[in-house]
């Protein structure tokens, strides 16, 4: 793929680093000066500045007030070169910590799209002077009120009735599902969860000690009969559920299944928390748990973070109000609050009909991406679970005789990161191998080929 183009800063460095590295400028020779570095770039005087500010940081050069700037003779260590994933981390904390620590160039396992879908021109707009008011104090625990009131009408386009109070932001959706489990979950409970489901979900209900008891997800949403099965043997009295473009399948829950699941939840006393990561891509009217149970026993999870920027940590929960004053104490004991600058960032986006705007293109880029996706797999002769639409992920058949775990490291020393399905069961590895894949990064030949050698395909 083509490296993201450079600032005018970038490349002033990269210029001024070339001739530092092949001695043109050596050890105690002053720079140019900032009037004729500029010339020389054809950049503004400004942009020179902090060009020589980065290389001062960076140790190449250091600043001598009243007379310039000089190469330095000290150098910076060079950077270690990432080696091949240490091969041993097949599991749900390798994959959680590559995703983050990105050594992989092909990142077909991974949970977010590429940094170029997210706008940068609707994103990345300095902060503006009103925003400084977020530093005069801590803020409400609830969250901005102006976002938490957006948010409240954009739930009533998903026929999900609630008001600002009912909305409680914080600092993600995995920062919600923390509080949640904190609140609702103790040592050696059991809980339902999806399986294949959403595997930082299953750290965190490890680390509270609770016991995962595994509900069977087919293409039309959680299997209704084993989740009767598994409650009332269990004795589960909580459900943690991805009902739309559904991680890892993609696959989204339909109607008739989900008014079943409502009313099973009514006769076995059953709390539901619904995600939903990708609603802001996704049609409105499409089935949400929370749209037609009212919050009455749903809990919604939703997030910025697939759709506008996973640096921004956004999120929210609505729910009944007994449940957000729970959460929200529960939130001032454990992290105070949650970013006032963010949270005005995310409304003044919203607000301004940028994110909106966003949102078109973004959808067109998931939909041929998709495209594109599938016929790269049929071509491979792997099989695509159910009919996912709208999100990141296909769930993707692999051979029987695949030794998934083999795949995941020979596929890591050729710096290609993929998500074996183990990881998304909560009973650990088991049944026909399967793996996870991400649409926005099928279209690498890289991926193609080298699954070619393992499985064949035309």
């Amino acid at each position: 793929m083509p490296a993201e183009p450079r600032t005018r800063v970038e490349q002033v460095v990269a210029g001024l680093t070339e001739r530092i590295d092949r001695g043109l400028l050596r050890t105690g020779e002053r720079l140019p000066s900032i009037r004729a570095a500029a010339s020389a770039f054809a950049v503004s005087k400004n942009t020179v500045v902090n060009a020589y500010e980065r290389l001062v940081a960076s140790g190449r050069v250091e600043s001598r007030p009243g007379s310039g700037f000089y190469v330095s003779g000290r150098r910076p260590a060079p950077a270690a070169t990432p080696g091949p994933v240490p091969l041993q981390a097949v599991d749900s904390v390798w994959l959680l910590r590559e995703q983050l620590n990105r050594h992989y160039d092909v990142r077909v396992g991974d949970g977010r799209p590429p940094p170029a879908w997210m706008e940068s021109s609707e994103v990345g707009r300095p902060l503006r002077p009103s925003l400084a008011a977020a530093s005069e104090s801590y803020g409400s625990p609830d969250g901005y009120l102006p976002l938490r009131r957006s948010l409240a009408l954009l739930l009533a386009e998903r026929s999900i009735h609630t008001e600002p109070g009912g909305v409680l932001l914080t600092a993600g959706a995995n920062h919600a599902l923390d509080l949640i489990i904190r609140q609702f979950v103790a040592p050696g409970e059991p809980v339902l969860v999806d399986s294949p489901g959403y595997y930082p979900l299953f750290g965190k209900l490890r680390l509270a000690k609770a016991r995962m008891v595994g509900v069977r997800r087919n293409p039309d949403g959680p299997d209704v009969a084993h989740l009767e099965a598994m409650a009332r043997s269990s004795g589960a009295r909580l459900f943690f559920t991805h009902s739309l473009a559904h991680n890892p399948t993609g696959c989204s829950l339909t109607l008739p299944v989900a008014h079943r699941l409502l009313q099973r939840a009514g006769m076995l006393d059953l709390r539901i928390v619904e995600s939903d990561p990708f609603a802001d891509v996704l049609p409105a009217a499409q089935p949400r748990l929370a749209a037609l149970d009212q919050l009455e026993r749903v809990i919604y999870v939703g997030t910025f973070a697939k759709t506008l920027s996973a640096s921004l940590r956004c999120g929210y929960v609505a729910a009944r109000p007994d449940v957000t004053e729970a959460l929200r104490d529960l939130k001032m004991v454990t992290s105070v609050n949650s970013s006032g600058f963010v949270e005005r960032i995310v409304h003044d986006l919203i607000e301004s009909g940028r994110y909106r705007r966003h949102l078109r293109r973004l959808g067109g880029r998931i939909e041929a991406a998709a495209l594109q996706g599938r016929a790269i797999l049929h071509g491979l002769g792997l099989p695509v679970f159910g009919e996912p639409r709208g999100g990141y992920y296909l769930w993707c058949g692999l051979p029987d005789a695949c030794d998934l775990d083999a795949l995941s490291r020979r596929a890591a020393s050729r710096s290609i990161l993929i998500a074996p399905g183990g990881l998304f069961l909560p009973e650990g590895a088991g049944g026909p191998p399967m793996m996870r894949v991400n649409v926005a990064h099928l279209g690498d030949p890289r991926f193609a080929r080298f699954m070619r050698e393992e499985v064949g395909g035309t």
